[in-house]
């Protein structure tokens, strides 16, 4: 449970120091074609105004250090193995110490808490500080409830909704990161979870989800970290995750879960994927009677990492689809993507892939993409090209898209006259694809 890797402090500005605990969290390292699963670190605390934060490496002497994301530009100060640094907003932030992104120090600075349920009150289900065993592994919530999960309380089972109504999951506590899929929506409608911790957010089948706050890191295979199936009006929030497979997954039919998706937003978001793809649209529907994905935005991401060597399953933001999808109206905006391990900036393709999917997808439409941000050396060609005449990917704006620091647009001066501006930004544009367009605005 404790890893004593890192011992973490805070206090407001000149007041005394309050220690915190450093649970250990298991993550998901790739070398070469292997998994091995490594031991870093995490801690949580609230916090309002102005707070200093020392973190002290109890493996020797810090020759450097990164606090990420790194377009919050958090200024540190090194002295011996004693890193500190301020806060004035809440943040969920990577520190990193020496160059090692396997045992770093997972660091959830929440805003202060508010509306704590009272823990007499009938409707609440409430796990106090401490370890918490439940019956199978399994906490069934009815309708109605609010399941809450106090700063310190670690529970032993998933957090479970099936067809139910009217449910909260809140708090700061933690679903133990061992418990796969640690909380699963299910069938289910205004459901709200907010500021607790777990492997895995899954929603399936259901409408009006409210997902904010919330942190999950995964290391086991198949680990994606926010999947939404065939459900709508589905919202994110300042949430943070780290995965050992895709981050975040928008599928129509699958897994017994039927129909499309529409309205699914995610924002002030960090993604980290250890494996697959930081965001994913698209593979899975039902061939026999066509799912569509529409209405898809994502808002202010940061991007830390990706590491996928299959090219196949490369892209930080792909639109990959199958089964007879068709994915229309998405919108990127305002993502920031850092010097990721190996992949593709961007990946949108209709196309069949047989080991997943029945059929081809059925087509792409109305992709912008605007303000994306992307320093690095790292990435691969970037692909945009469509299955066949009737599948094809239509309509995709680029707008200021920057990457190392140029701008990249039709009129740019640097293109010259018989290059696509897609060459300028290391794309290949393929075949049965019309109307792509870059444009400052």
């Amino acid at each position: 449970m404790h890893n004593n890797d890192f011992s973490v402090k805070v206090r407001k500005p000149g007041g005394e120091w309050k220690d915190l605990f450093e649970y250990e969290v298991k993550v998901d390292q790739v070398v070469g074609s292997g998994h091995s699963v490594q031991k870093a670190s995490m801690a949580y605390f609230d916090f309002s105004g102005i707070v200093e934060v020392a973190v002290t490496s109890n493996k020797g002497v810090i020759n450097n250090a990164r606090i990420r994301p790194l377009s919050y530009g958090i200024k540190s100060k090194i002295k011996g193995n004693t890193l500190t640094f301020s806060l004035s907003n809440s943040a969920s932030l990577s520190v990193e110490i020496n160059n090692d992104i396997f045992h770093n120090l997972h660091l959830f600075a929440n805003p202060i808490e508010k509306n704590i349920p009272d823990s007499k009150d009938p409707n609440v289900i409430y796990f106090g500080p401490g370890i918490h065993e439940l019956p199978n592994q399994k906490l069934k919530v009815p309708s109605n409830k609010t399941v809450y999960l106090a700063g310190g309380a670690v529970l032993k089972g998933q957090i479970a909704l099936d067809s139910v109504s009217n449910v909260n999951i809140v708090g700061r506590g933690m679903v133990d990161q061992e418990v796969r899929l640690g909380i699963h929506i299910a069938n289910s409608k205004n459901v709200k979870v907010e500021g607790v911790f777990a492997s895995q957010c899954f929603t399936g089948g259901s409408d009006d989800v409210k997902i904010n706050n919330v942190k999950t890191i995964s290391f086991f295979g198949w680990g994606d970290g926010m999947n939404v199936m065939a459900s709508n009006n589905v919202f994110y929030d300042h949430i943070f995750v780290r995965s050992s497979d895709d981050c975040t997954t928008v599928y129509g039919t699958r897994k017994g879960f039927k129909g499309g998706c529409k309205n699914v937003t995610m924002q002030n978001a960090t993604l980290w994927a250890d494996v697959g793809h930081p965001i994913l649209i698209g593979t899975h529907g039902n061939s026999e009677k066509p799912d569509v994905l529409e209405n898809l935005n994502y808002f202010n991401i940061d991007i830390l990492d990706q590491k996928e060597m299959q090219l196949d399953y490369q892209g930080c933001m792909a639109i990959n689809v199958g089964d007879n999808n068709l994915a229309k109206n998405v919108l990127f905006e305002n993502i920031r993507v850092e010097d990721f391990r190996e992949g593709q900036l961007l990946n949108l393709r209709v196309y069949y892939n047989t080991k997943y999917c029945t059929a081809p997808g059925l087509g792409i439409e109305d992709v912008v993409f605007r303000n994306i941000e992307y320093n690095g050396q790292n990435s691969n060609i970037s692909i945009i090209t469509g299955y066949n005449e009737q599948r094809k990917v239509k309509n995709v704006t680029f707008e200021n898209l920057k990457i190392n620091g140029v701008l990249v647009h039709d009129e740019m001066p640097e293109k010259p006259k018989w290059y696509k501006t897609a060459d300028m930004a290391r794309f290949f544009v393929g075949e049965h694809v019309e109307g792509v367009s870059f444009k400052v605005k």
